[in-house]
């Protein structure tokens, strides 16, 4: 049992167990379920119907914790609903995708009244009486909230103006003092700066653009405000919350059984000793504990496994009003603006505005053949017919393999598919690695161009060297060889890192380091040409940093950046546009569709068809 949590079990272990008269208890126990477990499920499931804490109980048969005392944590907030709401979250989603994700994306928007505070099983519904209660006797008090953007280098948010700041501290009080006396909870309101979160701890180069996207949100749109009641499980607070994207049947008995959809804890404290591509968790769904493939997970955010529990309405015309330093209205530049505005530059339509420069589209290799010993063969139709010659040896194709055939054919059909768009490409760059030359080869026969734009190997492009296998740079073929064996190499291109300059395990720094400055080199070195696009083939690793860095995104530490390049498929492809007024990049939506397909299993008839 770990230290923290036998702290807690400490705390609530000599506390008074009272049984609750809660209309749903008594259905629970006359099924036969104990007391302390059917009050624990109601919790969990925000005492809303039997149904949901019965599911729950049948979920969590197998939950070691559920016997444990160990209680919720609950909040109170004020949170906004109706359009300035819609507005709110129109801006949440538009500032991650142009600046990525910042701390205040952990949960929705909100006021906070009361921090998380713990509350027993059993007293939970007198926070529910309590919060009717105090609702009740500040209902014709409650005020119309104006509000204040207030921007620094780490923060952007709406703060309260200090009169109606001041009801809704006495709101929080007066909660706060019911609470603790009659559901003998220890409950702290905020007495601070009331403020609305937009952003926080972002990067210093985002708040420009932040701050646009914030000045879009007209606070005067109609909205009412909620005093919200929230729970969540106070022995994961400090841990990492994933989703689920597939499900998952263990193969051994310390492996967790997870579906699609399904909320995961995992302390990053404890993945040091798990095999690379794993990580140990424990699941919100059933409270089982196991090993789990961290490729079938995203990371998912704070507030995805909070409990609303009770909520209060506050049933008046409230109207707010933003309040610059020289005018109180909602106009801005005598213009009125709003996110659905903003959100028309990201279409791929807008490839023909006035104020784009430069297109880049960043394309992840297709899929390559295995090969073993040293020698070739053919050992179904998957692999290619014949290989390129290179003088040095057939088994230098082990470190640097060819495309397969259903590789060959991807590339082509992506080709075909950007023709159909309409997408011009003018330059195209590669990573030296045999399978990026022959992907950008076949997607330019299917673009029609593959006499007319030649591939610019660049040894810049290539992989995070640390993850070779050989822990050797490969013995690329050369640009004669490549000529030679009819791919359309420019043979006057000079790159810009040579190949003699890329390290082994290379470290994480120094290859981002190295993915920031070739990209950057690469668009410089590219004048626009109308429509024309700067096609980039690479590597998982290359789709994820090179694009991170040109749209002026941080770079991940190398545990997310991991977990991030395994979700890349084959042909996985990023869409970025220069925005010629702001002089930056950003990232949009490509021109053309992901290419998917399922798994095609070798078939033997002989093992199959004559089988008794």
């Amino acid at each position: 049992m770990a230290v923290a949590e036998a702290q807690l079990y400490a705390k609530v272990s000599n506390k008074h167990r009272g049984r609750s008269t809660s209309a749903l208890l008594e259905p629970l126990l006359a099924k036969g379920f104990p007391a302390h477990t059917a009050q624990k499920a109601l919790v969990a499931t925000g005492q809303k119907t039997i149904e949901d804490a019965v599911k729950w109980l049948h979920s969590h048969c197998n939950d070691p914790s559920l016997d444990d005392p160990i209680p919720q944590e609950y909040a109170l907030y004020l949170c906004p609903t109706g359009r300035l709401h819609g507005r709110l979250q129109d801006f949440w989603m538009e500032s991650k995708r142009q600046c990525g994700k910042n701390r205040a994306h952990e949960v929705f928007p909100h006021i906070t009244l009361c921090d998380f505070f713990p509350c027993e099983d059993q007293k939970v519904e007198l926070l529910y009486d309590i919060l009717k209660r105090v609702g009740d006797s500040f209902s014709q008090r409650f005020p119309s909230i104006s509000l204040t953007l207030h921007a620094s280098p780490s923060y952007l948010g709406f703060f309260i103006d200090d009169s109606q700041a001041n009801v809704l501290k006495e709101f929080a009080m007066a909660f706060s003092s019911e609470a603790s006396a009659l559901a003998d909870c220890h409950v702290k309101p905020s007495l601070k700066q009331f403020h609305l979160t937009l952003a926080h701890r972002f990067s210093p180069h985002h708040q420009k653009t932040l701050e646009q996207l914030a000045k879009c949100i007209n606070p005067g749109e109609p909205c009412q405000w909620v005093a919200a009641l929230y729970s969540r499980d106070m022995r994961f607070v400090h841990y990492q919350r994933l989703r689920a994207l597939f499900q998952y049947k263990p193969q051994n008995i310390d492996e967790l059984m997870i579906n699609a959809g399904d909320l995961i804890y995992v302390d990053p404290r404890q993945q040091s000793d798990v095999s690379e591509g794993w990580v140990i968790g424990t699941s919100h769904r059933t409270g089982c504990r196991g090993f789990l493939p961290e490729n079938y997970t995203e990371r998912a955010h704070e507030s995805d496994t909070w409990v609303k529990h009770r909520e209060y309405v506050f049933d008046t015309a409230s109207r707010s009003f933003t309040k610059t330093e020289k005018e109180s209205n909602v106009k801005l530049n005598g213009e009125a603006h709003n996110l659905s505005v903003s959100r028309s530059v990201t279409n791929t339509d807008s490839v023909c505005k006035t104020n784009i420069t430069q297109l880049l589209l960043h394309l992840c290799h297709s899929k390559m053949s295995c090969l073993v010993s040293g020698k070739y063969y053919r050992a179904d139709l998957n692999f290619p017919s014949s290989l390129p010659r290179q003088k040095d040896s057939m088994k230098q194709f082990e470190c640097d393999p060819p495309l397969s055939s259903c590789g060959i054919f991807q590339s082509r059909l992506i080709g075909e598919a950007l023709l159909d768009q309409e997408v011009t490409v003018s330059y195209v760059y590669s990573s030296p690695a045999l399978r990026c030359v022959q992907t950008a080869q076949h997607v330019l026969q299917g673009l029609k161009l593959n006499q007319k734009v030649r591939i610019r190997v660049e040894p810049g492009l290539y992989d995070w060297t640390k993850w070779e296998a050989s822990r050797a740079i490969p013995n690329f073929m050369t640009m004669a060889e490549l000529v030679e064996a009819s791919y359309n190499i420019d043979t006057s291109y000079r790159a810009n890192v040579p190949l003699s300059s890329l390290v082994p395990s290379e470290s994480y720094d120094d290859y981002v380091s190295r993915s920031s400055a070739v990209i950057k080199q690469i668009t410089t070195a590219c004048p626009s040409k109308g429509k024309g696009v700067i096609l980039i083939v690479g590597h998982g690793s290359s789709l994820a940093s090179l694009t991170r860095a040109l749209a002026g995104l941080p770079s991940t530490d190398s545990g997310d950046f991991a977990q991030m390049v395994r979700k890349i498929p084959s042909l996985g492809m990023c869409f970025c546009e220069e925005q010629k007024e702001e002089n930056k990049w950003q990232m949009v939506n490509p021109p053309v569709k992901t290419l998917t397909h399922g798994a095609n299993a070798a078939f033997n008839w002989r093992n199959t068809i004559l089988e008794d």
